[in-house]
Order: structure tokens, then sequence, then C-alpha cells
């Protein structure tokens, strides 16, 4: 049987690797892709998609009959759902199994565009805190939309190389590290990951993913967890790495309960082998730090050019204040859990930050603006805000960027489709002005639909 649709040396070590089951994997690899979702249960919103199945490793999440078209789908833009492959999901199981402290900090560390980071927040339901991010300046934007719109307060998106992390040390009690890789679990779907593998690559990834773990090591605590997942098949990038690790460093590895991924070579981690399972190609393994945990000592210098804001009226008809801490950067105004005010100073003047809980407002020459993300963050919009529910039609030329005839009361109000917030408008009696961010817009024709 030919497999020249994959690269030569690819397809000789699979067929000779007993674990990947040789030929089914390939055979495996040249079908449909599967297709699959998670709700976001903070919009408690129920989807009435055809629904394939469960996925029995991740809560609140289905495969789907057919792929919809989610650039036309008003709710795929409020946030009420994420399309993610589900063998990456595996991440919900295991972060249940491990013991947690109900104050966690998280890092995922390589974040972009946001399918994980979406993840953690469901499983944190609100409690602990997250940080999200991305090396890649206009990956990190993609991340912080993506957080905003899923609307959890308890997040913030920084923009650093792993490197930088050292400045925060023995901080994070679990850093989720989904390193960059040779992408072989994406040859199901990407004909450009099968023509850009090469043996080379494989190792270059290799030591590439050494360096990113070795350079954020300190910032986990004592007794904190990594998780360190890939896209891809070979042992190199995925159980010689653990090994490699489990040596270099004062750590232990982790097993889970779960079987319903099966167990990788030598029993070490987990693989979605799309032989085995409905999945593209995924591993994860977890790696414990040793030694007794310490509390991290938070050295706050100054709070620089964050402003703390006392004054909550200005907001206080659109936004709920109990329990949240408000800053002023530049022009913008955030939003975060009160009890993590400290914790917030503390990252941003060691990290580059972009996002800082929830960014409900901004100040302009004309007085104060509320933003998208108080719009789509249903603990923090009030439950009295003003708003008009929209048709789909109305609500995709919204998105669109567009305006059109709308009878409503002069000022700033919600529009909403299903009962879900899309984003703000400015309505001036005889015409609104359209606040949704242009960046986000859709930019495909949408008369067509």
């Amino acid at each position: 049987m030919s497999y020249s649709n994959f690269p030569f040396d690819f397809v000789s070590r699979v067929l000779q690797d007993d674990f990947l089951e040789g030929e089914k994997l390939l055979i495996a690899l040249e079908k449909n892709v599967p297709i699959s979702i998670r709700l976001n249960k903070l919009k408690k919103k129920e989807l009435d998609f055809p629904f394939k199945v469960e996925i029995p490793w991740c809560n609140d999440a289905f495969y789907l009959n057919e792929r919809p078209q989610y650039t036309l789908d008003p709710l795929f833009h409020a946030g009420t759902y994420y399309p993610q492959e589900a063998g990456s999901m595996f991440l919900d199981a295991v972060l249940t199994e491990l013991t947690l402290p109900e104050d966690i900090k998280i890092l995922d560390l390589c974040a972009a565009p946001g399918g994980k980071s979406t993840l953690i927040a469901n499983f944190l339901k609100g409690k602990g805190l997250l940080v999200s991010n991305e090396v890649i300046q206009s990956r990190a934007k993609i991340l912080k939309e993506n957080l905003t719109k899923w609307g959890a307060n308890n997040t913030i998106v920084t923009n650093n190389d792993p490197a930088d992390f050292q400045r925060v040390n023995n901080y994070f009690d679990v850093i989720v590290v989904d390193a960059p890789c040779s992408g072989e679990g994406m040859f199901r779907k990407d004909i450009d990951a099968r023509n850009e593998w090469s043996n080379a690559n494989v190792e270059l990834c290799t030591g590439r993913q050494r360096r990113i773990v070795m350079d954020v090591w300190d910032s986990l605590k004592n007794d904190g967890y990594l998780i360190y997942s890939t896209c891809t098949f070979n042992s190199s990038e995925n159980e010689d790495n653990i090994n490699w690790f489990l040596q270099e460093l004062d750590a232990e590895l982790i097993h889970i309960k779960s079987e319903d991924l099966p167990r990788g070579r030598d029993n070490i981690g987990h693989y979605g082998l799309p032989s085995i399972v409905d999945t593209e190609g995924f591993f994860i393994a977890i790696i414990q730090k040793k030694g007794e945990p310490t509390p991290s000592k938070l050295t706050i210098k100054s709070k620089g050019e964050l402003i703390n804001i006392k004054d909550k009226n200005q907001f206080s008809n659109y936004c709920k204040t109990e329990g949240q801490t408000f800053i002023q950067w530049k022009e913008f105004i955030f939003s975060f859990p009160e009890k993590y005010a400290d914790d917030i100073f503390y990252l941003h003047h060691h990290l580059k930050t972009i996002k800082l809980g929830t960014e409900i407002g901004e100040f302009t020459r004309k007085g104060w603006n509320p933003k998208e993300g108080l719009a789509l963050n249903p603990t923090l919009l009030a439950e009295n805000s003003q708003s008009i529910e929209v048709t789909r039609e109305e609500a995709l030329s919204y998105l669109h960027g567009d305006t059109f005839t709308l009878n409503g009361q002069q000022g700033f109000l919600l529009l909403t489709y299903k009962n879900q917030p899309l984003g703000w408008i400015k309505h001036l009696g005889n015409r609104f002005n359209n606040l949704y961010p242009k960046d986000w817009r859709i930019r495909m024709r949408i008369d067509n639909k």
C-alpha cells in the first residue's frame, strides 16, 4: 500500500513503531477530521447543534455531526462555545484528577489561540487566577479576543518569552506547556504540516521544547505540577523529553487514573491516537516539582501606571462592583476580583500584560464608554443593563460593523441575540454608532449566508 501523501521518513518510522499501530495510524490520518466543541457554562446557554456524542474525557464537550460555519453564527462571537480538537480537551481530565489548592494560580504558557485557556477558565469556575501567555504579539491579540469573549474575570493575558517568567519565581501552582512541535498530529487536516515535516525539524523542536520548560521551571512552586503536551507522535518530543526533564530537574512523573486515552510508551503520559480514539493527534504528561511548598512573596515596589479607582458611580449602572477592584490603565478601565489585586499589580510589574481581568470601559473626550469585555462577562454585567434583542440577520450586520434602523432609547445599549450579549451600541435617536471592535468584525460577505 502506498503512503506517498506522507513524508517518507515519517512513514518508515510509523511502520516500525508497534506502539503507533503502523498502517492503522496512517489510514486514520487520511480520514475526515472529527468536529468538536466545548460549551461555555458561564453563559448558561444550551446550544441546538446536532450533537454526535459527548466527549467522555471533558465536561460540556461534544462531537458534532457536521461543521457549522462558525463565522456566521452570532452565538460563536458571543463566546457561548469554542471549537477545539477533542484530544487536547483531555487537559480537563488531568486537572480534575490532580490535587490542587482552591486559590490556585495557573499559567498557560503557549496559550494562543485560546482553546486550553478557555478550558481552564471553565475548570476554575471563577475561582483562582489564570495567566494566559503568548510570545508572538499578533497571536497574543487573538488570545486576548478569545478570552474576552469567554467572559471569565479571573484571567489576565501576557505577551512574554518563557524566560521572562523567571521574574516571578515560585509563583504558579500549575504550568501548562502546550509546546511548539513538529505537528504530526495535524497531518489529518493540514497538508502544509505534512510538507513542512522533517527529521531535522523533529530534532529542532525537541531542543526548543526543553529550553521552554527549563526557562519557566523556576516560576513553578515546589509541589506544583507542569502539564506538558504536544500534537505529535514521536517519542523524541514526547516520552524522551519527559525522561530528560525527570533527569535534569527535581521532578517526578505523575500518573492519572483515566483510561479514556491510551497510555504512552513505557506508561508515560497519554495519547490521542486517531487509530484508537476519535481525535487528531495529541500527547500529554504530568510532572511534579519536588520539595515542600513555600508561599510565594509578592514584591510590589510600585503600582506604576495603574491607578486604583475609588469612585465607581460613573459605571455602576453598567457593571457590578461588589468584590471587584477597578483600575485605570492609560484611558482603559479594568475590573478583576478584589482578592487578587496584589497579584495583578505584581504580575503587571514583572511581565508585559495586555489584559488585566476584564476591560469594562474607557475614558474619552466625551466621557466614559462601556467596552466589549463588560458586555461579554456574565458575572460583571449589571442585570438592569438596557438591551435590544435582534434577529440573526441584524446580529450578523452588527458583527460586520454595519448600522441599520433600530428602535430604542438614546444612550449606551446592549445588543443581544437569543438573550446572549453581543456588544454595545450608542443610540442617538434616529441612528446608532456601532461600537463593536473593528479588529473583531466579520470580514466575509454576510449577504449570501
